[in-house]
């Protein structure tokens, strides 16, 4: 884990959410959410399923708009971005999807390779060094490269997306979710390379994630979400932001009882069972 300063940096913030809320119809996701992040840090993102944690994802990267409050990249408010500075944008940004979101019809290699080709400028003997460079960074032989992604298994597709996310050499990896649906050993892999991606280059990461081990070993800097729907009136949505080992000696008992997977309250909430039991 990262032992860069938080909070105390002097330098400007990569990414700038000011007051921002979404709604969808009737549902409030997202309440008055303002957060900084800062150059170089890796910032886990955690909280209940539906608080809004992969909606931030989207927002970061124009892909949705907020209903009020505005998001900054590089101090440039992204609604005032035409669709060319937005793909100028985006092409500097890593997507590491929940579900990997491979294309299908593609093998390994033009997966890979995708990103890359849509940047232009680059011959196809720069693609082809590059895709098996990546490929190699993540674990994954020549061999995958004519492989479909029917082929693989679940943490081969996780790695071949984090190649084709590496491969555009991005200044900000967004991670959905990474390690969903894998196994323990798999789940160390995946955070392990998470590390090895910041240490080998000066990336800004934000992870979203329900999984306490990755946020034990990658996390610079935490921020937990609460539903808005749970909030008590004027609360902040932000239940903790701060680093790591600050959330076992929290105040808050939904901080500790989210991060020891203590759900007692929540079952009283729910009416399964009753305070007296």
């Amino acid at each position: 884990m990262s032992t860069d300063p938080i909070h105390l940096t002097p330098v400007e913030p990569l990414i700038r959410l000011v007051d921002v809320s979404v709604r969808f119809g009737r549902q409030q996701v997202l309440t008055h959410i303002s957060l900084d992040i800062f150059p170089h840090q890796t910032v886990v993102v955690i909280g209940e399923s539906g608080c809004g944690k992969s909606v931030t994802l989207k927002l970061i990267v124009g892909l949705l708009q907020p209903t009020t409050g505005e998001v900054y990249f590089e101090g440039q408010p992204l609604h005032q971005m035409g669709e060319r500075e937005l793909t100028a944008m985006r092409l500097r940004v890593g997507f590491l999807f929940q579900q990997s979101a491979l294309f299908d019809s593609l093998p390994v290699f033009d997966n890979v390779a995708f990103g890359l080709r849509a940047k232009g400028g680059v011959s196809e003997e720069v693609i082809h060094h590059r895709v098996r460079e990546r490929l190699q960074e993540v674990g994954l032989p020549a061999t995958v490269e004519a492989k479909m992604p029917a082929e693989l298994s679940g943490g081969m597709r996780k790695r071949v997306a984090l190649a084709r996310s590496l491969a555009i050499d991005p200044d900000f990896m967004l991670y959905d979710e990474p390690t969903t649906g894998l196994d323990p050993i798999m789940t160390d892999v995946i955070n392990e390379l998470i590390l090895q991606t910041r240490r080998r280059r000066p990336v800004t990461s934000l992870v979203v994630t329900h999984e306490m081990r990755t946020v034990q070993k990658v996390a610079d800097r935490v921020i937990m979400f609460y539903p808005h729907t749970r909030l008590r009136e004027s609360e902040a949505q932000i239940l903790y932001d701060g680093p790591p080992e600050g959330l076992t000696t929290h105040p808050d008992d939904r901080v500790r009882q989210f991060i020891e997977g203590d759900a007692r309250d929540r079952l009283v909430e729910l009416g399964t069972i009753t305070t007296d039991e």
